[in-house]
């Protein structure tokens, strides 16, 4: 009689437990790859330049793409364990709390010579209530988890601040050098931080079943967005990720509305 495939581990633990070791080892390392992106783009911040900062902002989109594959991959082999999740964590706290906090100051506020004295006080607040919310939005997530539907995230997720941050200076390219920009930048910062603690709802793509088969329509669209993100990376991830950061408000006042709608009295 065949077994049952359902019940079968996609990779069955051997006696000695070193095949489990092994599939313990992938999200930890691609959790490292997360964590060696972020540190890379606080050294190329450091550096400083246009050049640089474009680095800096790439490596944040790459430790976003190792965030989203270490936890999936852990899911499907059923590696999940405490210390990956602190792990996971922590790394992300670098990779999308500080990298992109030190980036948006050095990128813009920095370079702004010729505006009010109180402009620098107020880019290192903003950047830091950055930092200080994205590891606020990790902590909580660890105790409470998802919201009850795991479609969505309770909150912004960190690494899509993160992506908010990295592909506007991938976008815009040039640091900022007007007071004006400067203090419409760290407003944004602002927000992206007040996003991250808020209960607002954004999509999780949990729900997308990857695993599963697709309609060969969905395949090319993904094979046309992958080919978009190559040759016209700029404009395409800023659109992403902007309309990843207005999703969660749209929806947000859709539902209120909703809500409002049903609270009316009916007319007689």
């Amino acid at each position: 009689m065949a077994m049952n495939e359902e019940q079968t581990p996609l990779f069955p633990k051997k006696k000695n437990g070193r095949l489990r070791r092994g599939i313990h080892l992938v999200p930890a390392a691609l959790t490292t790859l997360n964590l060696g992106c972020g540190f890379y783009a606080l050294h190329a911040t450091m550096m400083g330049g246009t050049l640089n900062f474009d680095k800096a902002s790439i490596a944040i989109g790459l430790a976003i793409l190792f965030d989203s594959l270490d936890g999936r991959i852990a899911r499907a082999t059923g590696s999940i364990s405490e210390f990956g999740k602190q792990y996971d964590s922590l790394a992300d706290v670098v990779s999308f709390g500080i990298a992109p906090g030190i980036l948006a100051y050095a990128w813009g506020v920095r370079g702004v010579t010729a505006g009010p004295d109180i402009l620098r006080s107020l880019g290192l607040l903003a950047c830091f209530a950055f930092v200080a919310c994205c590891a606020w939005r990790l902590a909580r997530f660890n105790i409470q988890g998802m919201a009850p539907d795991s479609r969505y995230f309770l909150g912004m997720p960190a690494p899509g601040a993160a992506g908010m941050v990295a592909a506007a200076v991938h976008g815009l390219k040039f640091p900022l050098e007007r007071s004006l920009d400067s203090f419409l930048w760290l407003a944004m910062m602002a927000a992206l931080a007040a996003l991250m603690v808020s209960t607002i709802r954004y999509f999780s793509g949990k729900d997308l079943g990857w695993t599963r088969r697709q309609p060969s329509v969905v395949v090319i669209a993904l094979a046309l967005l992958g080919w978009s993100v190559v040759e016209y990376s700029e404009q395409v991830l800023l659109l992403i990720a902007s309309s990843y950061t207005i999703s969660g408000l749209t929806l947000a006042l859709v539902r209120a509305l909703r809500h409002r709608l049903a609270a009316q009295p009916t007319a007689q």
